[in-house]
């Protein structure tokens, strides 16, 4: 899909390559919306310039009565953040709801802002929360508000040599209240039909401001401002909320695609507003767990040392070392099977829907066929065939939860299974003892076409009970490591 890699780890670096290259590269950070671009051919490159090892673009920190945000920081760093989920609730709820967990451990709010479709979650909170963006280059820097940004579908304000490098929120006031909702065709893996953003301000029970933003209904994200203004001054009875929620409806001229009609999604504009409204008066925020499953337990600790890339993958794989030669151009999921002979994570849908290919990179489960090759360069990769070696009591040669699905017949046609085993396991090391809720959360990002989710969840509820996960893939005990360098190769899964 491209054949010319570059990896810099400073800002200036990446600079210098983008007034180098300019409309002839590619930025690429957690590629989950990259790489499906790139292989539908939209917006086609040669070249990519990889800014995830950047460490000075991954940040969230409190600034002059907000919040900054880095290029680098991922939707899992927004959902963990106590600052985010205190002071930008709304933009931590739309986080929460992008894609599966696989994709939230790699996926950046900066990279959802330039793809610029109005389906993405996190635009409109932040066009709702008055959001900025700082946009940079070697020429120097320039700020703009958020609204202003978008252009259309996938366009920007972006120029070539440009990079977004920081958005910057203002926090919600103490008396604010703010809500993100969303009606997707699926619980989760959901692309909006419709979402919207609510932000009021009051006093006692009377609005004082109210920014109200929706999105995938139009080509780029809507204020309703008629409808804003028809709340302001007004306590929130019924009458307003109708008033409201008729308003927001008739201000839209909305999209008619393959998720819903314009009909339908100017019905549901009316009702899901009005009824965030609603919530909104009694004091109902929406939900957002107070401990969120994140599917990633090595992203504080440091990378091994690596050689600068150079064309040649030096990776650690399942504890042993291993340097792929012709893989530059490919993803983590072709490299893996086709020049390092892995090929228990299976390519499912190849677009990070069906989770088939999940596989761990420096202690984050990530979608292997979203991921560029070149970006286990320095890294730690777990698959399936050297799970066994991360848990105790490798008796059988089996990790605990390979064994519980043997036991509870949770095996089918056995497709899935590589990839429910990586996303069930990675949840027993984030916590051993998960809820069946979390257990459905973990394994989200993962579809069984047999639709044997029963036993399966049934099978990660056994494991809990005896699993006793150590963190030798990120660097633990060296005793342990020198066990998975032996016993590396244990798999319970046909090529």
């Amino acid at each position: 899909m491209w054949r010319f890699y570059h990896q810099p780890h400073t800002l200036a670096e990446v600079l210098g390559l983008l007034a180098e290259h300019a409309d002839r590269a590619r930025l690429v950070a957690g590629g989950t919306d990259l790489v499906v671009e790139l292989s539908r051919g939209i917006r086609p490159t040669e070249t990519l310039i990889d800014i995830s090892r950047v460490e000075e673009l991954r940040y969230i920190r409190a600034e002059a009565g907000g919040v900054a945000i880095g290029a680098m920081a991922t939707h899992n760093d927004v959902v963990d953040s106590t600052l985010c989920r205190e002071t930008l609730r709304p933009l931590a709820q739309a986080c929460w709801e992008v894609g599966a967990p696989q994709l939230r451990t790699r996926a950046t709010v900066a990279g959802n802002l330039v793809t610029a479709s109005p389906a993405n979650d996190t635009i409109t909170p932040l066009v709702a929360l008055g959001a900025e963006v700082v946009l940079t280059s070697i020429r120097g820097k320039r700020t703009m508000p958020l609204s202003a940004f978008h252009l259309g579908v996938r366009r920007t304000a972006l120029a070539a040599d440009e990079l977004l490098q920081e958005i910057r929120v203002p926090a919600m006031a103490p008396e604010a209240r703010g809500r993100f909702v969303k009606l997707g065709l699926r619980r989760a893996q959901a692309i909006s039909v419709v979402h919207a953003t609510l932000v009021l301000g009051f006093e006692g029970a009377v609005v004082r401001s109210a920014r109200i933003a929706l999105g995938s209904v139009a080509p780029t994200i809507v204020r309703v401002e008629s409808a804003e203004a028809a709340i302001i001054g007004r306590v929130l009875d019924d009458v307003a909320i109708r008033d409201a929620g008729r308003l927001a409806a008739a201000a839209i001229a909305p999209i008619d695609d393959v998720r819903g009609s314009a009909a339908y999604r100017r019905a549901t504009v009316e009702n899901l507003v009005a009824s965030a409204l609603g919530g909104l008066a009694r004091g109902d925020e929406g939900a957002l767990p107070e401990s969120p499953v994140l599917l990633e337990t090595g992203r504080a600790l440091p990378r091994p040392t690596a050689t600068a890339f150079a064309g040649a993958i030096e990776t650690r794989i399942n504890g042993r070392p291993l340097r792929l030669e012709s893989s530059t151009g490919r993803t983590l999921l072709a490299a893996l099977r086709e020049e390092a002979g892995l090929t228990g994570a299976k390519p499912g849908c190849e677009e990070g829907e069906c989770g088939a290919c999940t596989v761990w990179l420096d202690g984050q489960a990530v979608m292997a066929c979203l991921t560029p090759a070149p970006q286990a360069h320095g890294a730690r990769l777990t698959t399936i065939e050297g799970l066994a070696a991360v848990a105790d009591g490798l008796a059988d040669g089996l990790h605990p939860l390979q064994r519980a699905f043997v036991d509870r017949g949770a095996v089918q046609c056995g497709y899935c299974i590589p990839g429910m085993l990586m996303a069930g396991a990675k949840l027993l090391e984030e916590r051993p003892s998960p809820t069946v809720d979390e257990v459905k959360i973990g394994l989200s990002g993962n579809l069984c076409r047999c639709t044997g989710y029963r036993k399966i969840f049934d099978a990660v509820r056994s494991a809990s009970e005896t699993v006793h996960v150590g963190n030798r893939e990120q660097g633990g005990d060296p005793d342990r490591q020198v066990r998975v360098e032996a016993d590396s190769n244990a798999s319970c899964v046909a090529p």
